[in-house]
């Protein structure tokens, strides 16, 4: 079974059409040349009929070789190989015609094999230029027989060594064109692959990052970088200026040479920290790149750091004291059932009040711990929350109606009692801060992606801007008689269960609107 033959690539089907283009205006400018300037430019031909139907022959030809090249038949080779035999013959005709080597035409045998040998890529062009030579040999002869004459052999003998010596420098021109067209593929290739892991990298880094050129226009940025900023960047048309003012000022300062950069910029709702650091090419800056870092991200794991170590001392500590505490507790109402006078019934009702107080800090330190314990169940939200709401208003007393909007087919994974902890714990803070009128409370569930959400809202006073970061920091609170802990460990729970709870800023940080968080349950395709 004979080897597959080897694939011709279009570029030297291209370099192919390009070189029979240049015959055709040979074969014209022969022509023409030999109709009207015949007596000038060939004084010693013999046959001015002859040298016309020879041009014109070759111009027929030229035209099938167009056809043979657009149908690419036969095989590139083969086709080369009749065309460069076809041009030899055609300019050694002529040469004979017009009177031979004085005439000075079979120089143009010279740039045909150049170009031979660079469109084929420097495979045959030493055979060409033995046709070549062949061909003027055997032009020699017949010279020789039809005139007995031998004047013209060194001039031809000179000729072909020029023949070979043109074949070889195309053949080396064409092994340089070859290598540095595969050194540029190859380069291109890693190019590419280089700017693909660059991407990979660059959505892949925690803080978000921009790549900005000399003019402090966008080049690029990833995805955390487009949540810090927000979204409408476009690479190559956004200008830093028009994405952020105040991180433009801090970048201006840095090119400035300023001693002290900010720390942290409120870009409302996030704070960061930006990182600028030059993009060199030998000496001069050509970009910059900014490192943003999400600072409510850093402290929310620093604080995951710290309180992992205290999460275990403080559930042994729990245990450890809840039934001390118990114990005090109902000695205290004991005690309250013998007491007679004011006094002591004060200081006994103290004592209830507060066991009670550090029963709910304990049960809340030892829920920290069921994140872990979570069995999430596919919930039907709709029927769900309304079923929910009507609990919620039964136990807490609530005669007001409460907004709900839940699309019918909405469907969400979590651990259903845990959810139904989460979703009070929003609601009653939702209800103590709220108007306590119709719709002061409001539940909406709406489509995020490939997730639904979970929207609590009130028309309470909001809760102030320098409050927002610390929502869901453990035992932070502004209420006096709260453990700081209810908002922690929601955001807990919903984390054991793959979904997230987050404060929603209101439009322009405006607190007076009413404050509103958002679970957002785990992703499920539609």
């Amino acid at each position: 079974m004979s080897p597959p033959l080897p694939l011709i690539s279009n570029d030297l089907w291209r370099s192919a059409k390009v070189f029979n283009l240049f015959r055709a205006l040979m074969a014209m400018a022969l022509l023409t040349a030999s109709w009207w300037l015949h007596a000038k430019l060939f004084p010693d031909a013999d046959d001015r009929t002859a040298l016309h139907w020879m041009a014109g022959a070759y111009l027929l030809l030229v035209v099938v070789f167009g056809a043979c090249l657009r149908q690419r038949w036969p095989r590139f080779p083969v086709l080369l190989g009749i065309q460069v035999a076809a041009d030899i013959a055609f300019i050694v005709g002529v040469m004979h015609i017009a009177g031979g080597l004085k005439s000075g035409i079979g120089l143009m045998l010279l740039p045909y094999l150049a170009g031979a040998g660079l469109v084929s890529r420097g495979r045959t062009t030493l055979f060409h230029a033995a046709l070549a030579s062949i061909a003027l040999l055997l032009q020699q002869l017949l010279q020789y027989v039809q005139s007995d004459s031998t004047n013209d052999l060194f001039q031809a003998a000179l000729l072909c060594i020029a023949c070979f010596a043109t074949a070889w420098l195309a053949f080396r021109l064409a092994r340089y064109a070859t290598e540095s067209e595969k050194l540029a593929e190859r380069r291109g290739s890693e190019l590419a692959n280089m700017a693909q892991i660059n991407r990979l990298i660059l959505q892949d880094v925690s803080d978000g990052v921009l790549v900005l050129d000399e003019t402090d226009v966008i080049r690029q940025f990833n995805q955390q970088a487009e949540r810090l900023l927000g979204s409408g960047m476009i690479a190559g048309k956004t200008s830093i200026a028009s994405v952020s003012p105040p991180l433009a000022r801090a970048l201006a300062a840095w090119h400035a040479g300023a001693a002290e950069l900010p720390e942290g910029l409120d870009l409302y709702p996030e704070l960061v920290r930006p990182r600028f650091m030059p993009v060199r090419v030998g000496t001069s800056a050509t970009g910059t790149v900014i490192f943003l870092e999400d600072i409510d991200r850093l402290r929310r794991e620093a604080q995951q750091l710290k309180l992992a170590a205290l999460g275990r001392l403080t559930a042994n500590i729990a245990h450890e004291i809840r039934n001390p505490l118990s114990a005090i507790g109902h000695a205290a109402q004991l005690l309250a059932e013998d007491a007679s006078d004011p006094t002591t019934l004060r200081l006994t009702r103290i004592m209830v009040e507060n066991s009670r107080r550090l029963d709910k800090l304990v049960r809340a330190v030892l829920d920290l711990n069921r994140r872990d314990r979570a069995e999430p169940v596919d919930l039907r939200l709709h029927e769900w929350i309304h079923h929910f709401v009507q609990e919620f208003r039964e136990v807490e007393g609530i005669a007001a109606s409460i907004r709900v909007e839940c699309p019918q087919g909405a469907v969400a994974r979590f651990d259903e009692g845990q959810l139904h902890q989460v979703l009070w714990n929003l609601c009653r803070n939702g209800w103590r801060y709220g108007q306590h009128a119709d719709d002061s409370l409001q539940l909406r569930v709406v489509r995020q992606g490939d997730a639904w959400a979970l929207d609590v809202r009130d028309d309470g006073p909001g809760i102030a801007h320098a409050d927002q970061i610390k929502l869901f920091e453990p035992f932070f609170t502004t209420d006096a008689k709260g453990t700081g802990l209810g908002l922690y460990i929601a955001r807990e729970i919903c984390a054991g269960n793959e979904a997230m709870l987050e404060y929603v800023p209101t439009p322009g940080g405006a607190a007076q609107q009413g404050a509103c968080f958002r679970l957002t349950f785990p992703a499920r395709p539609a």
